[in-house]
């Protein structure tokens, strides 16, 4: 049975979950196109999220992917979150706030039982995580309502061990892939490869299907996927500019200019390398920097200085999440988007009939 088949879509083009970037809006356009519309929870609280899904659920009955994150939170660390603050001092000075007022707070929350709780009743027919797979016992809750477990890979061996661990189809992710990397089994960065190198590597490893994310924005990156081994593509930034898009005016701005050509992982925003275009907090301090607190309490104190260069049109200190290929970055509908994708499926199954 394909990918396609199992996850009950027209195309094989998974929109990627972009926390913080996008709700309901995007998921519904992707779902009615033929997509995998996908809504992204870590960010959101189980009241919340009950909402999205039941605007989805209104809008469209075709399938949709819930994502969430399966980071372990991290013990309180009073030296490392004073080393942060004291970086951060002087930006907070040039604003004229009071980084002593910031209130402490995660950020992002893991996949744990209240939120399945709240996800039950919705019984979405895919469920993906990032960072790893939840504890065994909440992956059978999923299941047990028939959802199709998706999880990200970075690395062959981190493709084994989702194999080797329940999921139903793997996200390969690529170096190239904007916003979160999908480590978990590793924190060494010189892993991490490619999508179009990684991707016959795994080919080669594991015979789940494959999903190909990072760096595909267009029909040809859709076709070179497919000839790679991968049964879909997932496609992030190419819809960031789209109309349902919930990305603020300096993030769109950022992304249709030429600054979006130069991008970076960077750990500043959340404690985690996450991939994004450069901006002044990433080249002043890092873009990698170990004053960072571990994941996700970075997140606190950045957010007050996001908010007050925003104000002024200022996107120096605003997570501006974009892979390496954002050059199909435009304001058409998420449906447009979709079809150009698709082109890309009927590429590769022409090649495949005539080879020559």
């Amino acid at each position: 049975m394909s990918l396609t088949h199992t996850l009950g879509v027209t195309w094989p083009i998974l929109q990627a979950p972009m926390a913080g970037a996008q709700g309901s809006e995007l998921a519904i356009a992707v779902a009615r196109a033929g997509g995998l519309g996908a809504l992204p929870c870590a960010m959101l609280p189980p009241s919340a999220m009950a909402e999205e899904l039941t605007a989805i659920r209104a809008a469209t009955a075709a399938p949709i992917n819930v994502n969430f994150f399966c980071h372990a939170p991290p013990a309180p660390d009073p030296v490392a979150q004073a080393r942060w603050h004291e970086a951060l001092a002087p930006y907070y000075a040039e604003f004229d706030l009071d980084i002593g007022a910031v209130p402490e707070g995660p950020g992002r929350r893991p996949f744990d039982h209240e939120a399945c709780d709240a996800l039950a009743p919705f019984r979405p027919e895919v469920v993906s995580f990032h960072f790893g797979l939840p504890e065994a016992a909440l992956l059978e809750r999923v299941k047990a309502w028939g959802a199709t477990v998706l999880a990200s890979a970075t690395t062959v061996q981190e493709a084994e061990w989702l194999a080797a661990h329940g999921a139903d189809a793997i996200i390969v992710q690529g170096l190239e892939a904007g916003g979160h990397r999908g480590m978990f089994l590793t924190e060494e960065s010189t892993t991490q490869v490619g999508t179009f190198a990684l991707l016959p590597q795994v080919r080669e490893a594991v015979d789940l299907p494959l999903i190909a994310a990072g760096g595909i924005a267009d029909a040809r990156g859709v076709a070179a996927a497919l000839a790679l081994g991968a049964e879909a593509v997932q496609v992030g930034t190419a819809f960031l500019c789209c109309p349902e898009s919930g990305v603020s005016a300096i993030h769109r701005r950022a992304l249709m200019s030429q600054a979006a050509r130069h991008t970076a992982l960077t750990n500043l925003y959340s404690g985690r390398p996450a991939r994004g275009i450069v901006t002044r907090l990433m080249r002043e301090l890092g873009p990698m920097s170990d004053i960072a607190p571990a994941f996700p309490l970075a997140t606190a104190a950045i957010a007050p200085l996001r908010a007050a260069a925003e104000a002024q049109g200022s996107g120096d200190f605003s997570p501006l999440w974009a892979g390496q290929n954002a050059s199909r970055c435009r304001e058409v509908s998420a449906a447009e988007v979709v079809q150009e994708l698709a082109n890309g499926v009927h590429e590769a199954a022409s090649v495949a009939v005539n080879p020559h």
